[in-house]
């Protein structure tokens, strides 16, 4: 530690042989620097903050109906065509930039200057909400007219907004004219898959598939209705022939309720009937009594037969309706036996209906299995005609609701779907923002220090002296014997310390020199700007 302690001052002491010509390189870039910081143009700074609102009550309205409009993408859009060279180009000529260039070269050169002072960006998220989005847009110019500056900003931020706002309804322009023209093209196709639909059906009638389903579907279908019918037909038929059965079983006509009375009150019957039934139950006794050949039985048997030629006269007299014959007959109508013709008749109008029905189907069933070659093949050119339309309208669909929503947006662009708000307008303060003189002279004399000092210490680099003896032995490898102290006389100390003063005098007449110039920055830069021109 003494060692690198012993080598700094040793250094130190090197470069104070030649404090002069550090002091007089420190003034002279004192005074260089002083030159270069006044000369120096002033920068103005013109600010304007704009808040973009995109969280109007319109827009949740909206979900769902309109198009999302991604508006952050849309400026961050605008902010890049806004640092273009057409879009600076025209910023430079509303505020009168393009004065100060001559030729095109100072044109493109002054472009390009003015798309590296002008920013556009969000401002720093420090307060804000972080679940919050942040909307708030700041626009900064630097010129060295502050006139020029505001004004600069000013078209900015028109431009910000209008062309936002162009963006929007250029894009969606754009969208519904794209829109428009699938439309007509889906349009046309879904005419022509429309047209060839209906004329395959046409040539098709009968074996294009239907609610009831494809070719094998309907089929089946027939062939289970014929199976159906069938068994439905065999059970009328059983059911005809046992009312038919139970129908001869039952005699048309009973006797009637007054000849019944005249029998039982002792009187001879009237009515054939009675009379047949007391004939039968007379020869039924003759029979236990005697033979056939008796004579009473004979003549019994032959008024039976007599009797039951009789009744069928009778019979037939009331069924050609003569009421007379009824009576004379004594015989009213059978209900069992109307009740059972009745059933017989609607079983016979079953069964034909049953056996119509079955004809249609087994002659559909015939039809189909002619068919069977073909119909597969038109069911699927059916079925790939139906998919190609179905898609087509579904695709049509599809752009006429999306082009519908492109409108609403439209719309609601026009209604105020996304707001701006100038928070603060475009406005510059009156002191310029660049150079800060008053930090740059400090500067300039701490970098005026450090180069003197630096030569200095090089003007001893190249002429080298021996401070004390140990440095001198560490550098030749010999013993020193001994050091000889110079001697200072009273008048040599007196010189040496005027020498200091002198030397002192100069270092705070520089640092009073900095404190001067940086009080007199703002008249000093406009004469030496003003000399300069």
């Amino acid at each position: 530690m003494q060692n690198i302690l012993d080598m700094v001052l040793d250094e130190l002491r090197g470069a104070w042989r030649y404090r002069w010509v550090a002091i007089a390189c420190a003034w002279g870039v004192s005074v260089i620097g002083w030159f270069v910081v006044f000369s120096m143009p002033d920068l103005y700074e013109a600010k304007a903050r704009v808040y973009v609102d995109t969280r109007t009550p319109l827009r949740p309205l909206l979900t769902g109906v309109a198009a999302d409009q991604d508006v952050e993408s849309q400026i961050v859009m605008v902010r890049q065509a806004l640092l273009g060279g057409p879009h600076l180009e025209r910023v430079a000529r509303e505020a009168d930039l393009l004065l100060r260039a001559a030729t095109p070269e100072e044109r493109q050169k002054l472009i390009a200057d003015m798309a590296g002072r002008i920013e556009i960006e969000l401002e720093p998220p420090v307060t804000r909400d972080p679940r919050i989005p942040n909307t708030f847009y700041r626009i900064a110019y630097r010129d060295r007219d502050r006139g020029k500056a505001i004004k600069v900003v000013d078209v900015l931020l028109n431009a910000f907004v209008e062309d936002t706002f162009g963006t929007k309804r250029g894009g969606a322009e754009n969208a519904q004219a794209f829109l428009e023209d699938q439309l007509k093209q889906y349009r046309e196709r879904l005419t022509a898959a429309e047209n060839a639909l209906a004329e395959f059906k046409r040539r098709n009638i009968g074996m294009v598939p239907g609610e009831s389903g494809g070719f094998f579907q309907r089929l089946d279908q027939e062939a289970a209705n014929v199976q159906r019918v069938e068994q439905q037909l065999r059970v009328a038929l059983s059911r005809k022939t046992e009312l038919e059965r139970q129908l001869r079983g039952e005699s048309p006509f009973v006797p009637s309720a007054q000849a019944a009375m005249q029998g039982a009150g002792g009187q001879p019957p009237a009515d054939t009937a009675s009379r047949i039934q007391e004939t039968q139950a007379r020869l039924d006794d003759l029979l236990l009594r005697y033979t056939d050949r008796h004579p009473d039985v004979i003549a019994a048997k032959q008024t039976l037969e007599d009797l039951k030629a009789r009744q069928q006269q009778e019979l037939e007299a009331v069924r050609r309706g003569d009421p007379g014959a009824a009576a004379v007959a004594g015989a009213s109508a059978n209900p069992v036996y109307q009740n059972i013709q009745l059933q017989l008749h609607d079983t016979d109008v079953q069964i034909a209906a049953l056996r119509g029905e079955l004809g249609d189907y087994r002659n559909n069933v015939a039809a189909l299995r002619r068919a069977l070659d073909t119909a597969p093949e038109v069911e699927a050119e059916f079925t790939r005609l139906t998919r190609d339309y179905d898609v087509t309208q579904t695709q049509y669909n599809n752009l006429l609701q999306r082009l519908e929503q492109a409108r609403v947006s439209e719309d609601a662009q026009r209604t105020g779907i996304v707001e701006f708000q100038i928070v603060d307008p475009p406005a510059a303060p009156f002191s310029p923002v660049f150079p800060t003189r008053p930090v740059l002279m400090l500067a300039v004399l701490f970098m005026a220090l450090g180069i003197g000092a630096g030569i200095a210490w090089l003007l001893s680099k190249t002429r080298p002296v021996f401070n004390h003896g140990r440095t001198l032995a560490e550098l030749t490898g010999l013993p020193v014997i001994g050091v000889v102290s110079l001697a200072w006389v009273e008048r040599h100390r007196a010189v040496l310390r005027m020498d200091y003063l002198r030397f002192a005098g100069a270092g705070a007449l520089l640092l009073a020199a900095t404190v001067l110039a940086a009080a007199a920055h703002v008249p000093g830069a406009r004469l030496i700007q003003k000399l300069l021109g």
